[in-house]
């Protein structure tokens, strides 16, 4: 192959990565000209590649005619652990976060209408160590849970909740208040609520689409956090907002604690 065939190669391929990463990191569907605009290659050029990356499932469009990732992407998603990738990412601030509080650090997810941990760093003390990976946990009882209550991934309870403690919220009407308050300072805390002396505090993590995926938080003794938690919850809030730009495609701006 000449070299002038192997440099028209290059650039057909490096032209058509671009168009499908748009596609990826897009926050809505891209019409063709959306995508013409933002590749600046001929109309012509444009649809002919588009062509070719909806034939290998690349790329689709939606009921509109506007174009959205494609199932090859889905396929892959689906043969693999959706959570990996997201404690593979969230990994190293949970590390930092472990490093800067000594509390323990947690990560939940939701399946289904439960809240389940998918990674942990453990405290630095003994007192507060524990492995929750493997406890289920009310939801409307832990900090972690109560962000999902708060942002709308989980449906508030229409009935009586259970109560762990004194200080365990129980009323679907109690726990949508601490939501409002919990949206108004952008991390949700409990205390003594699953278990008395267990302080919890929990940030949102944003997928792609803007929607709450995951809840990045810590625990540990109340005598420890109660006169840090503004502290902590600005802390967790930079470092969730760093990883919801990971999860979206897009390197972290400098700076971020």
């Amino acid at each position: 192959m000449s070299d002038a065939s192997s440099g028209s190669g290059t650039q057909a391929v490096d032209r058509a990565a671009h168009l499908v990463s748009t596609v990826v990191h897009a926050d809505a569907p891209l019409s063709f000209a959306d995508l013409q605009e933002a590749s600046g290659l001929a109309k012509s050029t444009t649809s002919r590649m588009l062509t070719a990356l909806e034939r290998t499932g690349l790329v689709e469009r939606d009921s509109s005619g506007s174009y959205v990732a494609g199932s090859l992407f889905w396929l892959y998603a689906a043969r693999h652990d959706p959570w990996e990738e997201l404690v593979r990412l969230a990994r190293p601030a949970m590390e930092r976060i472990g490093d800067a509080t000594s509390e323990t650090v947690h990560l939940s997810v939701t399946r289904g209408e439960k809240v389940v941990q998918v990674a942990q760093v453990d405290s630095r003390y003994l007192l507060g160590t524990r492995d929750w990976t493997e406890i289920e946990v009310p939801a409307h009882t832990s900090a972690l849970g109560k962000v999902f209550y708060a942002w709308g991934a989980l449906p508030v309870p229409s009935g009586p909740l259970e109560a762990l403690t004194d200080d365990t919220l129980t009323t679907p009407e109690s726990l949508r208040r601490d939501g409002i308050a919990t949206r108004k300072r952008g991390w949700a805390v409990t205390h003594d609520e699953l278990e008395v002396g267990l302080t919890g505090i929990a940030v949102p993590v944003q997928g792609p689409r803007g929607d709450v995926v995951a809840a990045l938080g810590i625990s540990g003794p109340t005598t420890r956090l109660e006169a840090r938690l503004e502290e902590i919850g600005k802390h967790l809030s930079s470092h969730a907002a760093e990883l919801s730009q990971l999860l979206r495609g897009r390197a972290p701006k400098e700076g971020v604690a």
